[in-house]
């Protein structure tokens, strides 16, 4: 069975830092391309972070500088580091997977496609003093 599971959402202070796993079983991430996106109530899923199997990355604009994504093969988990975090971070966050010859950039899956064939579970975040 194919399968994401999320883990390190919770409640942080403005200004604050966490760290979102994503953990692949039944298949190696080394072949996928791997995108966080979140979801805030009555707002559209945004892409905010893609990574290719080559290592070129897309970030959204609202998280340049400030998120970084990363893949641990032999961990076979990927991982998004979000610092200095903002109240408009809020949302619900989801990893998700698109094998590598299905998608043409990292653009696509994060602007066009967002989303992979592949889903987490969904982690809250949520940034508020």
């Amino acid at each position: 069975q194919l399968q994401l599971v999320e883990s390190g959402g919770g409640l942080v202070q403005p200004g604050g830092s966490l760290r979102l796993s994503c953990t692949a079983s039944g298949f190696t991430l080394d072949s996928y391309a791997i995108g966080w996106f979140r979801q805030a109530p009555g707002k559209e899923r945004e892409g905010v972070s893609c990574i290719s199997t080559t290592g070129d990355k897309y970030y959204a604009d609202s998280v340049k500088g400030r998120f970084t994504g990363s893949v641990d093969n032999a961990k076979n988990t990927a991982y998004l580091q979000m610092n200095s975090l903002k109240p408009e971070d809020t949302g619900v966050y989801y990893c998700a997977a698109v094998p590598r010859l299905r998608i043409r950039t990292v653009q696509v899956m994060c602007v066009i496609k967002k989303g992979g064939d592949y889903w987490g579970q969904g982690t809250q975040v949520t940034v508020s003093s």
